[in-house]
């Protein structure tokens, strides 16, 4: 007996759906407007819920589901579909875009932070935080993309292990997985500035 899916749920696309949605993504590569909107039916409600369980924020949300959207129309073209269709891709972008927003968030909170005037202590202290806040960048740049995304949803974005498997569309342990890496490239490549970085227990 076939399992029906709960209310509201998006059933995980099966071989006959990626089949389906290679033939429809050729449609939209040719610039039919129709397969497209068939498209955006399937995975709107997807791409929003990833993207305002990151952000938190309904309007936020809507334009990077719009992007998300636009990206698909326009790369149609380049893309293969793996085992679950377009849905991976869709997530893995607008997951992208939505971390690019949180740090436009934390970066913006910084600059309005400084005072005008600071005391020269205070100067050599911010000079040393951004100093930190460069190399920290540049060593989750240096990351491997899903072990980025895991640890930027867990520790700056506060999601659960669960959320951030829901959000990346991988099981608990995955992530789990993830986030070990990237704690173990982090601690080497950072080292004495780990202690600051992580909570107790986690160094």
């Amino acid at each position: 007996m076939a399992r029906k899916s709960e209310p509201g749920s998006q059933p995980r696309p099966g071989p006959e759906d990626n089949e389906d949605e290679t033939l429809v993504l050729a449609r939209v590569a040719a610039g039919e407007a129709e397969a497209f909107r068939g498209l955006v039916d399937r995975h709107l409600p997807t791409v929003l819920a990833v993207a305002r369980r990151m952000l938190r924020d309904d309007a936020e949300a809507e334009d990077v589901a719009q992007e998300t959207l636009l990206r698909l129309w326009r790369n149609a073209a380049g893309l293969e579909l793996g085992p679950h269709g377009v849905r991976p891709w869709l997530r893995r972008v607008a997951s992208n875009l939505c971390i690019d927003r949180v740090r436009a968030r934390r970066n913006t909170v910084v600059v309005e932070a400084v005072p005008e005037e600071s005391a020269p202590a205070a100067q050599v202290r911010q000079l040393s935080e951004r100093d930190l806040g460069v190399r920290v960048d540049a060593a989750l740049k240096a990351l491997p993309e899903r072990q980025r995304l895991a640890l930027t949803l867990f520790h700056y974005e506060g999601m659960s292990q669960i959320e951030v498997g829901e959000a990346m569309g991988i099981s608990d342990e995955a992530v789990e997985s993830l986030l070990a890496r990237a704690r173990r490239a982090l601690k080497g490549a950072l080292k004495d500035e780990w202690r600051e970085l992580m909570p107790d227990g986690e160094a």
